[in-house]
């Protein structure tokens, strides 16, 4: 019998990652000088805006400067993907084979026993998986890289990823290909009807919807909570809903919401109000709703909002109820309006005038801001000031 040939990479992933390394090492300046040509590309002609190439040819380069180290990580793969197909194979032959890869158990994609029962779908899963953990290595693995620059490459990493799971395409997700099959393709016809409208929704740009927009109407089964506008200028209208007990509390409450929310984010059907809930615990409500803002008011400031939009409601509140002070409650950016605004009144010597401030999701330290930092460096919000400073609005 003819024995194999220990220089044949196909039998040796040994030889195979030795030849992959020199491969590399030679290649190393060539793709260096490339690599920084295409960063200074982008520096000059910006078509990123969330500047994502500068971040991912820093982590290519610096898998390009140390070859040792990729070409190991290329060898695990390799084998990792050998012994993936021997247990695989013992599975497709009726044996029973290792399941080598789980999914997490809040991963509710593989859910459905054919994930499982199906040897080739227990096969797509595990690959999928293993090719993922191994880039989140690949990621930890780059040298070079600043710790923002790393955190930017593993959040878009992770994105990448979860975007091409097998659960989401027709021939490798059991589940779709088994309603394909028992509706006789009528849920691909309803997908591709969802996705025009999704388009025309975006006016040529894919605008995915999350409900059903006929399902609800303000007024009828959403923002029932009986109220009136009492006040409004430029940036806002100040609502105050109408008490439902016999006597209330002598200070009233201010609820300020954030600017991408409509109001009724807080007054959403009476079963899950916050608002039906306060008066119906004895309080004088009162809420800003913020108007959409339109190239009219590409002059107004952050300072804007809290004069005429917080400060006046409350000189409003007063006028209205006769009460000095008012408890304010901040939902989101409103309460970080509203940790602004406590500030101002204290250096204004006007600290009386909030009773008490209750927050919200808000956040008010902004020194850590978690992954919402990977769409605030310079480059990106140099776009943002231009794009607003074009039509006048984000």
């Amino acid at each position: 019998m003819k024995q194999p040939d220990s220089e044949n990479p196909f039998t040796d992933p040994i030889v195979f990652g030795r030849i992959m390394m020199d491969v590399m090492q030679r290649a190393q300046p060539a793709i260096s000088a490339f690599l920084q040509r295409q960063e200074a590309e982008a520096r000059d002609h910006p078509l990123d805006p969330l500047n994502i190439s500068p971040a991912y040819i820093r982590f290519i380069n610096g898998l390009w400067s140390d070859p040792q180290k990729y070409a190991d990580l290329q060898t695990q793969l390799w084998s990792d993907w050998l012994t993936l197909c021997r247990e695989s194979a013992m599975k497709f032959l009726g044996e029973p084979g290792k399941t080598l890869y789980q999914p997490d158990p809040a991963d509710r994609r593989f859910k459905s026993p054919a994930w499982q029962e199906s040897a080739f779908f227990d096969f797509v899963k595990q690959s999928y998986l293993m090719t993922g953990q191994w880039i989140g290595k690949l990621v930890d693995a780059a040298p070079g890289m600043d710790a923002e620059t790393r955190r930017k490459i593993d959040f878009y990493t992770r994105q990448f990823i979860d975007a091409i799971s097998p659960s989401n395409f027709l021939l490798t997700n059991p589940e779709v290909l088994k309603e394909t099959i028992e509706s006789k393709g009528e849920n691909l016809i309803r997908g591709l009807e969802h996705l025009i409208e999704d388009m025309e929704r975006g006016r040529g740009m894919l605008k995915i919807s999350t409900t059903d927009y006929s399902a609800f109407e303000v007024g009828r089964n959403l923002a029932v909570t009986p109220g009136k506008v009492i006040w409004q200028n430029r940036l806002m209208q100040l609502i105050q809903y109408e008490p439902t007990t016999e006597k209330v509390f002598e200070t009233p409450l201010l609820i300020v919401p954030p600017w991408i929310n409509k109001y009724y984010i807080l007054d959403l059907r009476p079963e899950n109000s916050l608002v039906k809930w306060l008066v119906g615990q004895g309080h004088t409500v009162f809420m800003i709703s913020w108007v959409n803002p339109g190239r009219d008011l590409a002059d107004v400031q952050f300072e804007d909002y809290l004069k005429e939009g917080l400060l006046e409601a409350l000189e409003k509140i007063r006028e209205g109820t006769g009460q000095r002070a008012c408890n304010v409650a901040g939902y989101c950016i409103g309460g970080t309006l509203l940790s602004i605004a406590l500030a101002w009144l204290a250096e204004h010597g006007r600290s009386g005038e909030i009773a008490s401030a209750t927050f919200l999701t808000t956040l008010i330290d902004f020194t850590e801001v978690g992954d919402l930092r990977l769409f605030l460096d310079n480059r990106q919000l140099d776009i943002l000031e231009k794009e607003m400073a074009g039509k006048g609005y984000l």
